[in-house]
């Protein structure tokens, strides 16, 4: 069963964004993942939202999301999202 992690986004400083989307993508290759998409919020439709980015990453499961997120390499990264943004990340399995 696939699990996708998917985050909401709203950066609050676009330099260390980038350093952490940079560590995350190195985070990312021993985990056989795939970034799905990137992309802005374009509307809200219906209720409210707060953040204006958006990630989606597959995995190819669960157990495989959940290592990558309590890796090392990505855990060292949190103090850097922290700053960087405020994120809402969540996961869904299919």
């Amino acid at each position: 069963m696939s699990a996708y992690l998917v985050g909401h986004i709203t950066v609050k400083d676009d330099k260390l964004w980038q350093e952490y989307v940079a560590g995350v993508q190195e985070s990312l290759s021993p985990f056989e993942s795939k970034i799905i998409f990137r992309g802005k919020l374009a509307a809200v439709l219906a209720g409210k939202h707060d953040h204006n980015l958006i990630v989606v990453i597959e995995f190819n499961d669960l157990t495989t999301l959940n290592n990558w997120f309590h890796s090392e390499k990505y855990q060292s990264l949190i103090p850097i999202r922290d700053k960087a943004a405020s994120v809402v990340i969540t996961t869904y399995e299919t």
